[in-house]
C-alpha cells in the first residue's frame, strides 16, 4: 500500500481508508494553484485531456474545473483552484486557495500541490510560490511561458531555481504538450513520497514569536500539534489584517485565536513590524535574492514589441474605436453568424417532430413528446451555436493576450456604477444572449461583481426579445419620421435596447450598496504577453461550455418546457374536440376543415390551465391594457420570449406557426377588440408590452444557468422576482401615462 507522510487529508465522499491510495477511487489529490495569466487553463486541459468536468472542490461553493490523469499505477484528481496573487485572501473566491492547503472543515487537503510559474515575470509569480512552500505539502512548480521568455531574451537556469525552492521545477510548453510526460513524473514522485519542501523565507524574530504563540493556540492534542500545517494557518491569520481570513475560516480558527492575532498585530505594529507589509518586504528580498542568482535577462529586450502595441490598444481614442471595432464583431457573430446554424437546428428539430409524430397515434402521447420533449430538446438546443460562438471569440482574445487590454479601457466605465472592467464582455454578449453572457462571467475574480454582473445580464435586450419587438413595432408603431430624419419605428427599437443599457446600471449600484455591499477590492489586472491563441485550448473550451450547458441547464429547460406543454393540453375537453369532430366531418372543404382545427386548437388553450391561469390573472394585467389572452401568452412564454408570437397566434385561431413577420397575425391583432368594442393593441399596449418583456426575465435557460453558474437557487429566484416586479411597475406606468397621451393612444 501507499502512503503519504503528509498531514491526513479528509476523503472524499465514498472513500474509505482501507483503499490504496492513488488508486481509482482513491486518486492522489493535486490542487492547482497560480496567478491569473499564467497559463493554468492550458496546462489542466494538457494534463487531463476531456477526463475534466466542472463542479465542487469538496467543501468549497467556487465552481471549479475537476480533471484526471493516470500515470503508471497511480491515478491523479486535479482541482483548479481559483487564479490569486497572494494568500492573504481579500475576497471570498482568494479564501479557497487557504481553506484547500490547510483542509478546513469538509475540505479535503490535497496530496500535493502544482503551482505554476510565469517564466517572464519570475519575481511577482514567486511571490504566492514562497507562501505556498510553507504550507507543508509536497509542491511540483511547473515554470509555463518558457517559450516567451525564450523570445525575449530571458533565460532561467530552472536546475539551480529547483534546488533553491526545494521543490521540482519542470519547464513546460503546455499547447505543445513539451514537459508534461516530466511534470506528470515529478507529481507522481511528490504524491507517493509525501516530502515537503526545505526551504522557507523565514521571519524577523519578534514575527516567528508570535507564529510560536499562535501555533499554540491552535494546536488540538492531536498528531498535527506543532505541525506545519498549523504553523502556516497562524501566520496567515498573523498576516490577516481585516480577520476577513478569519471569519471566513469559521471554526477552524477559534475565537481565542482570532483575538490572539490581533492583539499581535497591534504589538507588532506598535514595534515597527507593519502587517503584512513586514511579509511582502522580506518575500520580495528574498526573491530578489533568488532571481539575481538564477535569471539571466542580459539578452532581454522584453516587451518592446509589446509597448508598441499597447501604445495604440490602451490609447484612449485609438484603443476605444479598435474596442468597439472588436466588440462589433463579437456580437454580430453571436447575433447573426449563429442565425444559420439555430435554423438548421429549428428546422431539424422540426422535422424529427413531424416524423415521430407521423409514425405515433393521436392523443397525450404523441403531443407530450413531439411538443414536450422534442420540442424542449429543440429549445435547448438552439443556444448552442450562440454558446460555441462566444467562446471561440472570447478564448481567441484571452489566449492572445486582448482581453485583459479590453477590461482595463472598460474598468473606468465600470467603476462608475460599482463593477470592473471585466463586466463589461458578460453584459455585452449578453446582448446576443444572456446564456453564453453568464457563463463568461465566470471571468470575473471578485464574487460580489461576478453575481451582481450576472443578476443584471438578463437585463440586456437578447436576441429572443428582438421578434417580439418586430411583431409590435411593426403592427402599432406608426412608420413616420422624427424632426423629418430618423424613423420613428428606428427609434422605439432602440429605445426597447436602451431600457435593459439604463436600468441595469442603476440595480447594479443598488446591489453594490445593499445586498452585495463590501470593500472594494482592488482591480488588478496584469497585461500579459501578446502571444498566438492555442487551437486545442479554443476547441476544448468551446466544447466544455458547449457541454456544460446541455448537461445542466438543458435539463431544466427541458423539464420546463413539458410543463408548460402539460399546463396547455389539459384537461383534455373531449366535448370540444367531439364538437368540432363532427363540423369537419359535415365538409370536404379543406380550407374551412383548416379552419376548425385553428379554432379547436385556440378554443382548448383556453379551456386549459395556462388559458384558464390567463382568464384568472385579467384582473391583475388588466391595468396594463392587457386581456387575458396576452396574460396567458405572456404566462407561456416564461420559457423562452419567443413563445409568446406562437401562443397569440393559436389564440386568435391562427396556427401556432406565426412568426413576428406574419401580415396575418399583425392584422388580426389589429382588428382584435375588447367586449365593448375598444381596440385591445393600442401604441401605449404594445410599448407596455415591449417594456414588460424588456425588463422580465422570460428564459428558463437563463435562469437554469444563473443556478448552475452560482451553484444555488437564490440567485435566479431574486432575479426572476425583481425583474418580474420591475416589468410590471414599468409597464404598467407606460400604459397608464402614454394612454393619456393623444399621440400614442
Amino acid at each position: 500500500m501507499v502512503t503519504a507522510t503528509t498531514d491526513p487529508a479528509p476523503q472524499f465522499a465514498g472513500a474509505t481508508q482501507d483503499l490504496i491510495l492513488g488508486g481509482p477511487e482513491n486518486p492522489f489529490v493535486v490542487a492547482v494553484l497560480g496567478n491569473p495569466n499564467t497559463g493554468k487553463t492550458t496546462l489542466f486541459n494538457a494534463l487531463t485531456g476531456l477526463k475534466q468536468r466542472t463542479g465542487n472542490y469538496a467543501g468549497v461553493t467556487v465552481d471549479s474545473a475537476i480533471g484526471s490523469f493516470v500515470n503508471g499505477e497511480h491515478n491523479f484528481m486535479l482541482v483548479d483552484l481559483p487564479g490569486s496573487y497572494s494568500l492573504t485572501p481579500r475576497a471570498p473566491d482568494e479564501v479557497v486557495a487557504v481553506r484547500a492547503l490547510i483542509g478546513s472543515g469538509a475540505t479535503a487537503r490535497p496530496h500535493v500541490v502544482l503551482c505554476l510559474v510565469d517564466a517572464t515575470n519570475l519575481d511577482r509569480n514567486l511571490f504566492m510560490l514562497t507562501q505556498v512552500l510553507e504550507a507543508g505539502l509536497p509542491v511540483v512548480v511547473a515554470l509555463t511561458m518558457v517559450d516567451v521568455a525564450k523570445r525575449e531574451g530571458i533565460s532561467i537556469d530552472y536546475r539551480t531555481l529547483s534546488k533553491r525552492l526545494g521543490a521540482p521545477v519542470i519547464p513546460i510548453h503546455a499547447s505543445k504538450r513539451q514537459g508534461i510526460t516530466q511534470l506528470k513524473e515529478a507529481i507522481d514522485t511528490a504524491s507517493s513520497s509525501g516530502s515537503v519542501p526545505s526551504q522557507s523565507v523565514g521571519l524577523p524574530d519578534q514575527i516567528a514569536a508570535e507564529v510560536d504563540v499562535l501555533q499554540s493556540l491552535l494546536e488540538n492534542g492531536t498528531a498535527e500539534t506543532k505541525s506545519l500545517r498549523t504553523r502556516f494557518l497562524a501566520h496567515r491569520i498573523l498576516m490577516d489584517r481585516d480577520g476577513y481570513l478569519s471569519n471566513a475560516l469559521g471554526d477552524a480558527v477559534p475565537a481565542k485565536a482570532r483575538a490572539a492575532a490581533a492583539e499581535a498585530r497591534q504589538r507588532l505594529s506598535s514595534a515597527g513590524h507593519a502587517i503584512p507589509g513586514a511579509e511582502i518586504d522580506r518575500r520580495y528580498a528574498w526573491i530578489a535574492d533568488l532571481v539575481n542568482v538564477t535569471v539571466d535577462r542580459a539578452g532581454a529586450a522584453r516587451f518592446v514589441w509589446t509597448r508598441r502595441i499597447d501604445a495604440i490598444v490602451t490609447h484612449k481614442f485609438w484603443g476605444v474605436l479598435l474596442f468597439l471595432i472588436s466588440m462589433g464583431v463579437v456580437f454580430q457573430a453571436i447575433f447573426t453568424w449563429a442565425g444559420p446554424f439555430m435554423d438548421l437546428i429549428d428546422t431539424l428539430v422540426g422535422a424529427v417532430g413531424s416524423g415521430v409524430g407521423s409514425v405515433l397515434p393521436g392523443g397525450a402521447f404523441r403531443s407530450l413528446i413531439v411538443d414536450g420533449v422534442i420540442g424542449g430538446t429543440g429549445a435547448v438546443l438552439v443556444f448552442v451555436p450562440q454558446i460555441a460562438i462566444l467562446f471561440a471569440l472570447i478564448t481567441l482574445m484571452e489566449d492572445s493576450g486582448y482581453m485583459a487590454r479590453a477590461a482595463f479601457l472598460m474598468d473606468r466605465v465600470m467603476a462608475g456604477f460599482g463593477l470592473s472592467g471585466r463586466s463589461f464582455i458578460p453584459l455585452l454578449s449578453s446582448f446576443a444572449c444572456a446564456v453564453p453572457g453568464i457563463m463568461s462571467a465566470r471571468s470575473i475574480e471578485d464574487r460580489r461583481d461576478r453575481l451582481t454582473t450576472i443578476v443584471i445580464a438578463p437585463l440586456m435586450s437578447c436576441s429572443a426579445r428582438l421578434p417580439v419587438y418586430v411583431l409590435f413595432i411593426a403592427a402599432f408603431i406608426p412608420n413616420r419620421t422624427v424632426a423629418g430624419v430618423l424613423g420613428l419605428q428606428g427609434v422605439t427599437l432602440f429605445a426597447m435596447y436602451l431600457v435593459g443599457i439604463v436600468v441595469a446600471p442603476l440595480v447594479a449600484w443598488v446591489l453594490k450598496k445593499t445586498r452585495l455591499k463590501g470593500p472594494d477590492v482592488p482591480f488588478l489586472m496584469e497585461l500579459p504577453p501578446y502571444k498566438i491563441p492555442s487551437w486545442r485550448v479554443v476547441l476544448f473550451r468551446v466544447y466544455d461550455r458547449s457541454w456544460a450547458f446541455v448537461r445542466r441547464a438543458g435539463t431544466v429547460i427541458l423539464a420546463t418546457a413539458i410543463v408548460i406543454w402539460a399546463l396547455s393540453y389539459y384537461p383534455t375537453q373531449p366535448e370540444v374536440q367531439a364538437r368540432y369532430d363532427m363540423a369537419r366531418a359535415a365538409t370536404q372543404d379543406e380550407v374551412e376543415i383548416d379552419r376548425l382545427d385553428r379554432a379547436e386548437a385556440a378554443e382548448k388553450l383556453r379551456g386549459s390551465f395556462l388559458g384558464r391561469a390567463g382568464i384568472t390573472i385579467e384582473p391583475l394585467v388588466k391595468p396594463l391594457g392587457w386581456d387575458w389572452r396576452i396574460g396567458m401568452a405572456t404566462i407561456a412564454s416564461f420559457p423562452a420570449r419567443e413563445v409568446v408570437i406562437a401562443a397569440l397566434g393559436t389564440i386568435y385561431s391562427l396556427g401556432d406557426g406565426q412568426d413576428e413577420s406574419s401580415p396575418e397575425l399583425r392584422a388580426t391583432m389589429q382588428a382584435a377588440t375588447w367586449p365593448d368594442g375598444r381596440p385591445i393593441f393600442t401604441p401605449a399596449v404594445a410599448i407596455s408590452v415591449m417594456v414588460f418583456f424588456a425588463l422580465c426575465s422570460q428564459c428558463a435557460a437563463t435562469l437554469a444557468t444563473m443556478r448552475r453558474e452560482t451553484g444555488s437557487w437564490a440567485a435566479p429566484v431574486f432575479t426572476f422576482v425583481y425583474m418580474t416586479t420591475l416589468a410590471y411597475i414599468a409597464a404598467l406606468l407606460v400604459y397608464q401615462i402614454g394612454s393619456r397621451l393623444p399621440a400614442i393612444t
